[in-house]
């Protein structure tokens, strides 16, 4: 820095030989004696050590030499004034350098130091230098610290000491010298004045660790200038970092910038985002002070799978709470995001009902992998390889592939992929966009953890998956207030084949989501989860169309609760597929779960679509426990013939087991029959008969039997052919006719009138 180069300023006086009415016997100001006749000075074109200079006779107590010209000051810039003098004769004086200090309109700036060392001449003929440094700080080094308020100075020396000496004095020198208070005037230290090379060869780690506590002893930053750094060993700043240049890591080499812990920092030290981010999240897991890492608003394109496990190295679990906020991620198309698919024959047994044995070709099945085939059920993926024993483990049990058979493992390709951790705990993605542009899949759990946290954030366009449970990793996960949307929105739901997310373990909470156009919504495998308040909804253009589920309860105990939710042209599918023995065993069945308040819409749709469908994949099970309350049923563009309905596929229902069912208080629009257990029936018997057939089967859900009566009253009286009166208790029998949903009533002589009756498909106890 230097302000006559940069600024074009002119500090340096006139020579004397130029003339010396310019030069001031006072104080400088305008209107002051100037040496210009006077008898005590005179110039000297010619001496030994000066090749001009002006000689003075001391005649006085203090005799000034100033500069009258205005020699600026300013902030942050400082002068050197410079001058060479020596004693020709008689008294030897002392000399320093002086100034006057000038504030606007020119004011003398008043308690401030006007002049510099004082040296003392001793010998005759012997050129002493003095010097002086004037700015407006006060800083180490500065001899005159004039403040804000001076804007000028006129510069040059004082002779003190005894009179009657001659002193020759050289040209006064004044240049800026405030490159030599860079250091203090700045607030960063440079790597590159610690040793690093920036050549990116040499091992730089050394000279980052010496730069960053010299800037942390004095409260400065880190500069790394141009170049490219190597560093092999991990290195830790203290103090803020700013990077002009990049550095280069082994994967295994950690660089924690704890005062400068952003994507932003981790970009312009890598050169990249991408990778920026991947040392930034293996900083995060390596406890570099803070518990987040915020991307500050940044998208980064990613233009391959990003293996999070394997971008911090030396960590397989981890269980302290972390979070990624606040930025997008932005997929760039190219041959990475392939999945990758693999045919193997293999044997499954049952007995061991997680495990596939005597896999062909198992070094190519990834962890991760999606496996299907006869008797496979939805979102069955891979959690562990074991090469030398040859068997894979499974993230669910197989419904009916015992024996041997051919499989498909699909490794889809995710932006963010944890699976390469074996437990992963309070992971939290906070404010996020996986932008997936239709090219790959979001986010991919670990095998094992809990309370993996998806909140505020948005997955767009996902090619396959939006987030993917491989095993236990979703135990307690929670997904809130987050949207997902579909790169499948033109096709007709059943050709589409991207599902927003899997589970396997409990205590799943998804909340206040939006879901539109995908195949599937969630296929939950785990009990105790609790959906409230979301919409996913999957319809398309086609005039009839087919509907798929949108939520598939892939277990029998399922201890959940739907409530608050819009589902939109689609079903809730209740499955055991996840079960090696689905046929029941002396298991609780299809039980516990609460469906309430929630609204259910489906347009243009076939006649027999039904938002709730009960799937067994294996022969006796039952309902049980189940409350479907409060709910709304619509059909638009054409009405449906029930909301419910089995799917006998497999297997049917076991009716005479029914337990504790309770549908009731929903309201149905469009829905040719409505559905209620206990259902309130109405029967008129017009011609007297001592056996009436009340007829409430369809009424009853789910094709349920009629197996229970808890009230019966006549309505007016019942009488006989001859309209007498009637007055003898009739008794009921269940289960009546071929399909076993009516209920007889028995008079003691042939009746006739209106009775209502309450009839339950189930054992309410």
């Amino acid at each position: 820095m230097n302000k006559a180069i940069t600024d074009g300023l002119i500090f340096m006086p006139p020579a004397f030989e130029n003339g010396l009415d310019v030069w001031s016997s006072g104080d400088g100001t305008p209107g002051s004696p100037t040496y210009a006749g006077s008898p005590n000075a005179a110039l000297v074109p010619a001496d030994q050590d000066f090749s001009g200079c002006l000689e003075i006779i001391k005649t006085t107590g203090t005799v000034k030499l100033r500069y009258m010209g205005d020699t600026p000051i300013l902030p942050g810039c400082y002068l050197r004034i410079r001058a060479r003098v020596k004693a020709m004769s008689g008294n030897l004086p002392a000399v320093r350098i002086a100034g006057w200090a000038g504030a606007a309109a020119g004011a003398h700036v008043a308690g401030v130091v006007e002049t510099g060392p004082s040296v003392q001449l001793s010998a005759y003929g012997k050129v002493e230098t003095v010097e002086a440094i004037v700015g407006t700080g006060s800083r180490g080094g500065v001899d005159m610290s004039w403040g804000r308020a001076a804007l000028l100075g006129h510069f040059g020396l004082d002779l003190t000491g005894p009179n009657g000496g001659v002193v020759r004095i050289d040209d006064i020198e004044i240049e800026d010298v405030t490159g030599a208070f860079l250091r203090d005037l700045i607030d960063w230290v440079d790597v590159r004045d610690y040793g690093a090379k920036g050549d990116g060869v040499t091992d730089d780690s050394a000279a980052f660790e010496a730069a960053d506590a010299a800037a942390f002893a004095s409260g400065r930053s880190v500069l790394v200038s141009a170049g490219s750094y190597f560093l092999n060993a991990d290195v830790t700043f203290e103090a803020p970092a700013r990077f002009e240049g990049t550095v280069v890591m082994p994967a295994n080499r950690r660089l924690s910038l704890t005062r400068s812990f952003d994507l932003a920092s981790y970009a312009a030290a890598f050169g990249s985002e991408e990778e920026g981010f991947r040392r930034a999240f293996q900083a995060l897991l390596n406890f570099v002070d803070h518990d987040s890492l915020d991307l500050g608003g940044r998208r980064i394109e990613v233009t391959a799978p990003i293996d999070l496990q394997a971008a911090v190295n030396n960590k397989t679990s981890f269980a302290t709470r972390r979070v990624i906020r606040n930025g997008q991620f932005d997929v760039v198309d190219g041959p990475a995001w392939a999945p990758t698919v693999v045919t193997s024959q293999a044997s499954y047994s049952p007995a061991n009902e997680r495990v596939l044995s005597n896999v062909v070709n198992i070094a190519n099945v990834a962890v991760g992998s999606l496996v299907t085939g006869t008797g496979v059920g939805r979102e069955v993926y891979v959690t562990a390889v074991n090469l030398g024993a040859g068997t894979l483990t499974l993230s669910q049990p197989l419904h009916g592939a015992a024996g041997s058979q051919v499989y498909t493992f699909t490794r889809f390709k995710y932006v963010l992929d944890f699976a390469g951790f074996s437990s992963l705990s309070k992971m939290v993605l906070d404010d996020i966009e996986v932008q997936c542009n239709g090219f790959a899949s979001a986010i991919l759990l670990p095998p094992s953890g809990s309370l993996f946290h998806l909140r505020d954030s948005f997955i767009t366009r996902p090619k396959d998956r939006g987030v993917t449970s491989i095993g236990d990793g979703c135990q307690g996960m929670m997904v809130d207030r987050c949207s997902f949307t579909s790169d499948e929105s033109g096709l007709r739901s059943q050709d589409r084949v991207s599902i927003v997310l899997n589970t396997n373990a409990n205590d799943v909470k998804i909340r206040d989501c939006r879901a539109q156009h995908f195949r599937h919504f969630a296929v939950l495998g785990g009990n105790g989860n609790l959906l409230v308040g979301n919409h996913w909804f999957q319809g398309d253009t086609e005039v009839d169309g087919l509907r798929l589920p949108g939520l598939i309860l892939a277990g029998t105990d399922v201890k959940s609760t739907i409530t608050g939710n819009y589902v939109d042209n689609c079903s809730i599918e209740w499955t055991n597929e996840y079960e090696s023995d689905p046929s029941f065993a002396n298991q609780y069945s299809f039980g516990g779960l609460t469906v309430t308040g929630n609204t259910f819409t489906a347009s243009d749709v076939a006649p027999w679509f039904a938002f709730l469908v009960v799937k067994p994949y294996g022969a006796g099970h039952f309902l049980r426990d189940v409350n479907i309350s409060g709910n709304v049923f619509k059909a638009l563009a054409g009405a449906i013939d029930r909301v419910d309905a089995v799917d006998t596929t497999f297997a049917p229902l076991n009716y005479a087991s029914m337990k504790n069912i309770t549908v009731e208080a929903n309201a149905f629009t469009a829905v040719t029959q409505p559905i209620s257990n206990p259902v309130f029936f109405r029967h008129d018997q017009a011609a007297a008969a001592t056996v009436w057939t009340v007829a409430p089967g369809a009424y009853l859900p789910f094709g349920g039997w009629a197996r229970n009566v808890e009230a019966l009253v006549t309505e007016g009286p019942v009488t006989g052919p001859a309209n007498e009166r009637r007055s003898d208790m009739p008794y009921v029998e269940v289960q009546q006719g071929a399909a076993k949903q009516n209920v007889t009533v028995n008079w003691a002589a042939a009746s006739k009138g209106r009775l209502h009756m309450r009839v339950r498909m189930d054992n309410p106890v």
